[in-house]
């Protein structure tokens, strides 16, 4: 595999795998009632948004980039009002994550340049796919930060 591929794809992994750890560092400093408040009614929640990474994360990257049958109810993720437990949230989060990084590792150059139907972009490469992922699960960890540090107490350490 050329460097240029193998370097994307692994800075693609880190970028998320850093942002599920700022995602759980936030939910540590959350009580359950805080994962679901929401600014006003239509506004999303800290949990509709971890719902939401999960769905969109599970398509871009299983689906689209890697190629899987990923069934996903993209309603459900912002229609869910709780109380799903954080721990739940998380580790239906983490489960996936999982899945990405490997779907990621196992990855090469060619697979990165094949295109691919999404139901939403129409056709698009693998490598957008995983990009868009990757800016798309950025963005949502930005939003879910500054809610966590408008509902809690206490200072929120995000780095390592």
């Amino acid at each position: 595999m050329n460097s240029l591929a193998l370097s994307l794809l692994a800075d693609a992994r880190a970028f998320l795998a850093d942002y599920l750890s700022k995602l759980e560092r936030c939910l540590d400093a959350l009580d359950e009632e805080s994962v679901w408040w929401r600014a006003n009614p239509e506004s999303n929640s800290i949990g509709n948004l971890m719902l939401h990474l999960d769905g969109s994360t599970r398509m871009w990257v299983l689906g689209v980039a890697a190629g899987q049958r990923v069934a996903r109810d993209r309603d459900a993720e912002f229609s869910e009002r709780g109380p799903l437990a954080k721990s739940q949230l998380l580790a239906r989060l983490r489960a996936t994550m999982a899945e990405v990084d490997g779907a990621l590792g196992r990855m090469d150059e060619s697979a990165l340049m094949q295109r691919r139907e999404s139901s939403s972009r129409g056709e698009v490469t693998a490598l957008w796919a995983v990009l868009h992922a990757v800016e798309h699960f950025a963005m949502h960890t930005g939003q879910i930060i500054l809610i966590t540090k408008l509902r809690s107490a206490s200072a929120i350490h995000l780095s390592s």
